[in-house]
Formats: structure tokens, sequence, C-alpha cells
């Protein structure tokens, strides 16, 4: 079994859709919604559609936190309830491409956790306003810069992890709504010394519903690179080395002093 997450907040026009085409492409996936109360009934639409199907399961909660609790809650949900081997990570407006997934699952035969990158060897961002685009792209790099890890695309919400990897990162101190949710995630996931890869992906703006992005979400990610930079114990400062530069690029930490280079 491997588990698709999928957080709602007023996506009836994208659910319906969704989650079949997520369920498309294996056999052994399976979608967890997890609906923060949604005032337009994305909710019922989740129950109805696991009652047609066994493969789709729903967690409510009972108002909208943010995507980085929603997806906490879902990750909790998928160590504690279920044996999936791999979790995805995706959004429910057909912004990341369901037939990407078996890609990602794909590179995660190699890795601990990969991230599907709007940037890696090149930009494959389709529908957004160049405004938007440029904010997008400084704000990666802005980030990489100030945590010292050389991913492109380090608000990328289209994930893939193995079962091993996420019961290894810290979902308790996961602090952060919006974009610095996803920061966090690989942040903690570096610093455990997991094999992060990035692959290429194509992102298309929503067409359906409404975006939850808003001046706080930008904010909260300009500050929290700084106090994960800060916060950090020293042992968890040390540079990265990219070890892969193909175009979808692996990331590992260095090894520590004594420690066996060929060993992971």
């Amino acid at each position: 079994m491997r588990l698709v997450i999928v957080p709602t907040y007023d996506e009836r026009e994208n659910l319906g859709r969704i989650v079949p085409a997520i369920l498309s492409q294996a056999d052994d996936l399976h979608v967890l919604v997890v609906d923060d109360g949604s005032p337009d009934g994305t909710g019922e639409i989740a129950d109805e559609l696991a009652q047609a199907d066994p493969r789709v399961h729903v967690l409510h909660r009972a108002r909208k936190e943010g995507l980085g609790p929603a997806y906490v809650a879902g990750m909790g949900y998928a160590l504690q309830r279920t044996d999936a081997r791999a979790i995805v990570q995706m959004d429910a407006d057909f912004s990341h491409d369901p037939a990407s997934i078996p890609d990602l699952l794909e590179a995660l035969e190699d890795a601990d956790v990969v991230v599907g990158s709007r940037y890696r060897g090149g930009i494959r961002v389709t529908n957004w306003p160049l405004s938007r685009l440029v904010i997008s792209v400084t704000a990666n790099l802005y980030a990489a810069i100030v945590t010292g890890i050389p991913i492109r695309d380090l608000t990328a919400g289209f994930k893939a992890y193995r079962r091993e990897a996420l019961e290894r990162i810290p979902l308790d101190r996961i602090r952060s709504d919006g974009y610095a949710f996803q920061i966090e995630m690989v942040y903690y996931a570096v610093r455990e010394g997991l094999r992060v890869r990035e692959v290429p992906i194509v992102f298309s703006d929503r067409v359906d519903g409404t975006s939850k992005l808003s001046r706080w979400i930008v904010f909260e990610a300009a500050w929290m690179v700084w106090w994960l930079r800060l916060s950090a114990p020293k042992r968890g400062r040390a540079a990265f080395d990219r070890t892969d530069r193909r175009e979808d690029a692996t990331i590992e930490k260095r090894p520590g002093p004594g420690q066996d280079p060929g060993r992971r």
C-alpha cells in the first residue's frame, strides 16, 4: 500500500476528479483526504468517495488551521493507522499532475524523500503571471541560501517519503502553516541525514477554486528560514554535498569526523 495525502478546504469543484485520477495511477495507491471543515461541502463529497471505494480514506478536522497542520495530521494518520510503505503529498487543485506520481515513487527507490521540483533543470510552471513566478523563484533562492540546503524548490508541495523517513522527521516540531511547512520538512529530512532527491515536474496553476495564498503565508516563510538556521544545533549546521549533478539531484549530509563515507 502507498498513500497519497490530499488536504482540502473548499475544493468541491476538484475533489471528485482528482481522487479517481490519483487512484488510476496504480492499483496499490490509496488516497487520504484531510478536510478542514470546508463550508462548501468538500467533506461530504470525500465521504461519498470513501463509501464508493475502500481505497479512499477521510480525516475530518473541525476547522481551517492551515496547510502545515493538515499535512501533519495526515502524516500521523498514515503512520499510526495504515501500513503504507510510501506517502505522497499533493494539492487537490490539479496544480500537481497525478500522472507524475509514478515518477516520484520510482525516484523513491534510491532516495528517502523526493521533491517534485518546478525549478530543477529549468522553469516548469504554466499559467502563472510573471510577477508570481519571480516571487517564487526569488523566495526559493532566498530559502536555499539562508538554510544552506541546495534544493531549488524548497517550497514545493509535491513530495514523496519512504515510511521510515517520515518516522524520523520530528512532526511534533513542525510549526508552520503555509509554504514554510514545505521548507521545514526538507530541512528536518536533511538534518536527519536522509537522502533527498529532486526531480522535475510540470506545475500548472489551478483552474477551479480559489488560491489559499496570503501575505501571512509569504511572511511566515521569510522569517521561518532564519528560525531554522539560528535554532539548529551546531552539528545540524554542516554543509551539504550535492552528490548527483544530473537533472534530478540528490543531496546527502557530509560524513562526520570518523564516519565512513560509504555508510548511510
